[in-house]
Formats: C-alpha cells, sequence, structure tokens
C-alpha cells in the first residue's frame, strides 16, 4: 500500500467513524419518534396495475436532456454506501435519479419502497428494461450475460467474483440470437405478463436502449448511445474523455476497498431482484423543479405515513442552477417531501467546486449532505448558488 493511498484509507476511516456516531445519535432519536407515531402503511408489494397507476398518477411531461445518460458517470458513488446502510428503517422511502447506480443505492439503503425520477421518459423505459431483466434472471451471472446479450459459458459458475464475471463477459462476442431472443422476452415480459400498456414508441424506446447495451458490451459509457462500439477496458482505465464504461464501474469500490455495486455480490444483486418482483421499485417521469411529480411522490409517502430516508440528486442540481427561478422551485418542492433529521441528499461533485477529491483519479465525488441542514440554509438565504450547496455535505 503506497503512503498516499494508506493515509487516504486513515481519513476515511476516521470519516466513518464520525458518520457512524452522528448517525447513530440522530437515528436513534428519530426512531424513537417514529416508533411513537403511527406505523407506515406502504405495502410489501404492488399488483401490476397499481404499479402502473403510480408511474402515470405521479409522472409529469418529458422533458429533454443533453445525453441519453445509459449508464452513470460518476466513479465514486460506492463511498456513501457505509453511511447509507446506517440509515437503514422499516419505513424508509428511496428517490433517486438517472439510471443503474440507484440500485448500487438501493441495495445499500435497503428501503421499503424506491422511486426513481428523470426528467427523460427515456430512463423510465430503460428501468422497464432492467426490471424485466431482474425478473428473467435468477443470479447476477444469467443477468449480466443478458443484459449485454452474450452467451454465458456453461464453465462460469454463479459464484463467479465480479471481476471473474466481467473479465469473461469483456471477451465474449455479441451473440445476434441472444439478443434478439431476449429483446421480444423483456417486451413480452413488460406488455404480456404484466399488462403494461406500451406504446410502438415505447418498445421502439426499449429496443434502442437495449442494442446499445448488447452492441458496446460492457465497455458502454455514459456518452455513447445507440450502438456505438467500446472495447471492455479491463478495470480502471478510462476512455471517451475519462468516462468509466460498465464494468469500470461494478469494479470500483467503496473508500476502504469494498465491492459494493448491486453486481458485485449475490446479496447485493437478490435485494434488487426481490424487489422488481414485488413491484416497488418505481420509476416515473418529472422536473425536480416541475408543478406536479415531486409534489405528487411526496403526497404518496405522507399518505401513507413514510419517511423519505436519502434523494439521489446526483448533479442535477448544477442544471437547476442555471435558471434563475427552477432551483428554488426545487426546493419548495424538497420542502413539500416528509423528510426528518436523518434524511440526506446524496450528491455528485465535481473538482472546482469547493470539493477537494477524495478518490484516486477521480472524476467525481460523492457526498452526503443533510436535507434539513440545507433548507436551513435555504429559508435563512444562504444558498445563492450551486457552490453555497456544498456547504451542507460532509
Amino acid at each position: 500500500m503506497t503512503a498516499r493511498v494508506a493515509r487516504r484509507a486513515s481519513r476515511v476511516r476516521a470519516l466513518h467513524a464520525t458518520l457512524r456516531l452522528a448517525f447513530a445519535g440522530v437515528l436513534g432519536a428519530t426512531l424513537c419518534v417514529s416508533s411513537a407515531r403511527a406505523q407506515a402503511t406502504l405495502p410489501d408489494r404492488y399488483a401490476d396495475s397499481t404499479f402502473w397507476r403510480l408511474i402515470n398518477d405521479l409522472s409529469e411531461p418529458g422533458g429533454t436532456f443533453r445525453s441519453d445518460n445509459l449508464l452513470s458517470n460518476e466513479t465514486s458513488y460506492q463511498w456513501v454506501v457505509p453511511a447509507l446502510q446506517l440509515l437503514h428503517r422499516p419505513d424508509a422511502v428511496y428517490l433517486g435519479v438517472a439510471p443503474e447506480q440507484n440500485f448500487t443505492f438501493i441495495a445499500g439503503l435497503r428501503p421499503k419502497v424506491a422511486f426513481i425520477i428523470d426528467i427523460r421518459r427515456g430512463n423510465l423505459l430503460a428501468h422497464l428494461m432492467y426490471k424485466a431483466l431482474f425478473e428473467m434472471s435468477d443470479n447476477r451471472v444469467d443477468f449480466a450475460f443478458r443484459l449485454f446479450g452474450r452467451a454465458r459459458p456453461s464453465t462460469l459458475p454463479g459464484s463467479a467474483s465480479v471481476e471473474e464475471l466481467f473479465t469473461v463477459i469483456g471477451t465474449a462476442p455479441r451473440d445476434s440470437g441472444i439478443t434478439r431472443r431476449t429483446l421480444s422476452a423483456i417486451h413480452d415480459r413488460l406488455i404480456k405478463t404484466h399488462g403494461f400498456p406500451l406504446s410502438t414508441e415505447d418498445t421502439s424506446y426499449i429496443g434502442y436502449v437495449y442494442e446499445s447495451f448488447t452492441m458496446a458490451g460492457p465497455g458502454i459509457r455514459y456518452n455513447m448511445g445507440g450502438g456505438f462500439g467500446g472495447g471492455f477496458s479491463g478495470g480502471g482505465r478510462r476512455g471517451f474523455g475519462g468516462m468509466p464504461n460498465y464494468a469500470d464501474l461494478m469494479l470500483e469500490t467503496d473508500s476502504l476497498g469494498a465491492k459494493r455495486s448491486y453486481l458485485a455480490t449475490d446479496e447485493n444483486y437478490r435485494i434488487i431482484k426481490d424487489m422488481q418482483d414485488r413491484n416497488v421499485i418505481i420509476p416515473f417521469t418529472g422536473d425536480f423543479a416541475g408543478p406536479k411529480a415531486l409534489r405528487a411522490f411526496g403526497q404518496y409517502v405522507k399518505d401513507h405515513k413514510a419517511t423519505v430516508a436519502a434523494i439521489y440528486v446526483s448533479n442535477v442540481e448544477q442544471y437547476l442552477f442555471q435558471d434563475p427561478s427552477n432551483w428554488k422551485r426545487y426546493y419548495e418542492n424538497v420542502r413539500a417531501l416528509p423528510t426528518d433529521s436523518t434524511t440526506v441528499f446524496i450528491r455528485s461533485a465535481s473538482q472546482g467546486y469547493g470539493v477537494r477529491m477524495q478518490s484516486v483519479n477521480s472524476r467525481q465525488n460523492e457526498l452526503l449532505c443533510p436535507v434539513s441542514a440545507h433548507m436551513k440554509g435555504f429559508d435563512e438565504g444562504r444558498i445563492l448558488s450551486y457552490y453555497d450547496v456544498f456547504q451542507f455535505c460532509r
């Protein structure tokens, strides 16, 4: 271990110890309050009709973004998972934005129900693709080979490590027959099994997303789509302007070297698969600063006497601050959510916003930011720019 890495590990251990003490104290007080109020009434599973109704009830008209955003570009998002694990409680609700990184956060937090919002309807449809693949795959090895349209070797065991898994997938050729049959099974699962009334445009977009994954394989990156090529980097080597690929992200670790991605362990995979099987990971379309989606979500959680434990916002606020009104509307929407003293934002910060990078070769750093402190700062007029939000982060 190099001196630099040793110093970094020492600092992070101290940070985690501080977080454990802080969260334990606040969480203990909050749980005492929670036990005194009415028990949350969130269901253990949703019927297919209820799942689809919630998508429609919560969604507002979709918008656009500069990228298809088929994959995260945040290399350090696993760093906050140990702290998220401390926030687990029976009535927890998770809200997140964007694609697959949500599964890793959800596996860490283990909420009762998870909701995923994005301004693009395409993200909703991509999550429906993932839902079908989870339901079709008993284990993470089968899931990964289906996701990338590759044939699983009979010699690769279900207990394969994540390193072995992505090494084998990365050298396997795309199988057009598997790709065709899997896409057909995805559509059948969503339309015939679940009865979701997807339009021709919807199924076409799901086909586009799936084709992008199978054409690129585990080399797919944030700034790729539509079947762009891109080989497997083997982990740790960046391409396309430093963007990590799927394999890179699955092989990343937290600050102490533990692999916590949703495909890193059988346990993490089973958590997500079980929730998908029970229809309790619900994607919907909405603008954080919009008039309906966030408030409708908050009202639903309130109606069921539950609490939002974590809100993964990535760097969406950076775009909201480009409009003088959007960021204010967004924080007014957050104010309407049922949160408590332990609720956190999960933010992605790029270097240049007063945030020192903690991970080696990291382009971005994941931070936990208490919502209560943030909203107090907003009320006091201490938030006027995107830079200001990071003063409330750990």
